[in-house]
């Protein structure tokens, strides 16, 4: 590992110790810093700000899920992702809280597209609008992510994904 990528781990793993504890919002980049003792130069070398954190804390947890993850579609990658959300649900929890720009809802929305779009390329074909169905398709699963979160992870991710792929499979019969 390069010296860089563990400054980064540790300002990472500082952060979602912090957002254990209290909201992001209350989180100042001394707190940061000084819960893996740094400074604040080699935060702003690394990071712009704590939501660049975040969204590279979100892009290394899922880098390193698909490096361990073997999936044959999209589904199965829901599925990983949610695996990982499940794994350290505390934090996510807590970032899925986050409004705004560059918030984790935006990044998450952003990174999915590609995947959504390949995922229902045959159902989908030419459909108008296709796009917007896209993006509601992936705002209505992090909303399903969201709520499965908050209600402590109910069910283990695959059953929470399969019941997901059901309902759609289910309205895709019903528009039919």
């Amino acid at each position: 590992m390069t010296e860089s990528n563990g400054t980064k781990n540790a300002l990472a793993r500082s952060m979602k110790k912090l957002m254990s504890e209290k909201s992001f919002a209350k989180i100042s980049i001394t707190d940061i810093c000084d819960g893996c003792g740094m400074n604040r130069k080699s935060f702003y070398y690394h990071f712009k700000d704590k939501y660049d954190l975040m969204n590279w804390i979100f892009y290394s947890d899922f880098i390193g899920m698909i490096g361990s993850t073997q999936c044959e579609n999209g589904w199965d990658l829901l599925e990983a992702v949610c695996e990982m959300f499940y794994k350290d649900q505390k934090f996510y929890r807590s970032a899925f809280k986050i409004e705004g720009q560059n918030s984790l809802r935006e990044y998450l929305i952003e990174s999915m597209l590609p995947i959504v779009d390949f995922m229902f390329e045959d159902t989908w074909g030419d459909i108008e609008f296709r796009d917007i169905i896209g993006k509601m398709f992936c705002e209505a699963y992090i909303m399903a992510v969201t709520y499965w979160l908050d209600s402590g992870c109910a069910y283990p991710p695959k059953a929470f994904v399969g019941a997901i792929k059901e309902l759609i499979r289910r309205l895709g019969r019903e528009a039919g």
